[in-house]
């Protein structure tokens, strides 16, 4: 059986020692050792290097998640792996779990299409800057949308810029000649092609998607299919889905029948008539819709980015394909594979309890401000008190801070951010931005370097080098 060691602080150390015992039957044995600091978040490689000696009948050493330095180094240094554990110790159990499961979030198999819905109304260098930036969200495929009795005379320069920045690009028109002149321009595919159309599919060389007269015309789409099956020529088909509450649950139904007839053939499914034209979270939507889409191994998905709260759509489709794919293929329900959809509310919100936090709070004995969030509230705690609260305004005239600007302003800053996570239920860690998954750009940590002293933190001279004082948020132990 594996032995690991967990290197903790000293406040976190009975807690991760419970967290470990209620593993149990774990598929480990372990040990913790507390290396002499008091908050686990602020160890670093070269601190482990110096006051952990070579253990011996180890197999595997975890440090807290936030441990800063090369992890590599140290491994090379004792012989054995060093890594990093989850930021929080009471995410121990998950962390396992989702090791062993190791979902492979680099599969999926429908492409994204992301349609550029306003293109004729764009210069050729802003199309092509909106491609780069619908690519880096997760776009295979830049779709030119055309717009109704509007002169595109640049469409041809467009796609023809597009391919020589490396995109794979489509046409999207009800007008034949817009989609002749894609198609003649080097544009991969044709969206929509009704079946009084099919004879572009003849003229050109790209893949055409096909739609039936009416949506509900279910009969004039099989026609088409037919006709493009005996010609033997690649297409995608798409029963067109419908917003609420005007016939999306018949749409759907329409994609199952059409699956049923059609195991073999790729299908594509809009779906921005209901991340648009609903006003609800996008994210939730997506993963629904893209659940819907692994059952029905849909080959392709077209999206939009128009209305502002469907601004990150393209993103959350590019994770939601890859979640559903995982689970589709793993057979297993689409939990615990990522939380990056998951960008209002936290699984788990509040990791310690109002008396866990009561009891760490009883150990410290320094100045330093630590903040933590428990169902109770907010929690603001040193030396000198433990204060409860939910609203941050009422914190100010027990803190003590007013004639120190900037203190006031970094717990400003920290009570604005745990109201917020106490509020919505999210996970608040003191010193890191709130979590928003996919809704949001997260900043880049980097776990390389030593994190410098924050407000709450200060540095103290110790023989000939200065390191950083012990002291700081005691909610990143692990």
């Amino acid at each position: 059986m594996e032995h690991i060691l967990f290197l903790t602080g000293r406040l976190a150390q009975h807690s991760l020692e419970r967290v470990l015992a209620e593993l149990a039957p774990a598929p480990f044995s372990w040990e913790v050792r507390e290396i002499g600091l008091q908050v686990a978040g602020l160890m670093t490689a070269d601190m482990v290097r110096r006051r952990v000696e070579r253990p011996q009948g180890v197999d595997r050493i975890l440090v807290p998640g936030r441990c800063r330095g090369d992890l590599d180094a140290l491994s090379a240094h004792y012989g054995i792996p060093v890594e990093r554990g989850p930021d929080e110790l009471k995410d121990l159990p998950r962390h396992f779990n989702r090791a062993a499961r190791a979902a492979d979030l680099s599969r999926h198999d429908t492409l994204i299409f992301a349609e550029i819905v306003d293109a004729p109304r764009l210069s050729v260098e802003a199309i092509v800057a909106r491609a780069h930036a619908l690519r880096a969200s997760g776009a295979d495929v830049i779709d030119l949308g055309c717009l109704p009795a509007t002169p595109f005379a640049h469409l041809a320069e467009s796609v023809a810029s597009l391919k020589s920045e490396g995109f794979e690009v489509s046409v999207d028109s009800l007008d034949t000649d817009d989609l002749l002149t894609g198609a003649n321009a080097g544009a991969q595919y044709l969206l929509s092609l009704r079946p009084d159309a099919l004879w572009v599919a003849d003229e050109v060389a790209a893949i055409p998607v096909l739609i039936a007269r009416e949506p509900s015309d279910e009969a004039s789409l099989e026609a088409s299919i037919e006709h493009m099956l005996a010609r033997g020529k690649p297409f995608l088909a798409d029963a067109i889905l419908d917003p609420i509450p005007f016939g999306l649950l018949e749409s759907l139904c329409r994609y199952k029948r059409l699956r049923e007839r059609h195991p073999d053939i790729a299908i594509m499914m809009g779906v921005g008539n209901v991340t648009e034209l609903t006003e609800a979270d996008t994210s939730g939507i997506n993963a629904v819709l893209f659940g819907i889409a692994a059952e029905l191994r849909v080959a392709a998905v077209l999206t939009t980015e128009v209305s502002g709260h469907a601004r990150r759509a393209v993103r959350e489709a590019d994770v939601a394909r890859r979640v559903m794919f995982a689970a589709r293929e793993t057979q297993s329900l689409p939990k615990g594979i990522s939380d990056d959809l998951m960008t209002v509310h936290a699984k788990r919100p509040f990791p310690d309890s109002e008396a866990e936090i009561a009891e760490t709070a009883a150990q410290v004995r320094d100045p330093n401000f630590r903040v933590q969030v428990s169902a109770a509230g907010i929690h603001v705690y040193n030396r000198d008190g433990h204060h409860v609260d939910s609203d941050p305004f009422r914190f100010f005239p027990r803190l003590g801070l007013e004639n120190d600007g900037g203190h006031a302003f970094y717990m400003g800053v920290e009570l604005a951010r745990a109201e917020i996570a106490w509020t919505l239920g999210k996970r608040y860690v003191q010193d890191q931005p709130l979590g928003w998954g996919c809704a949001a750009d997260a900043p880049v940590q980097d776990l390389l370097n030593q994190c410098a002293p924050g407000p709450t933190k200060s540095r103290r001279k110790r023989g000939p080098d200065t390191r950083p004082d012990e002291t700081g948020p005691a909610n990143d132990d692990s």
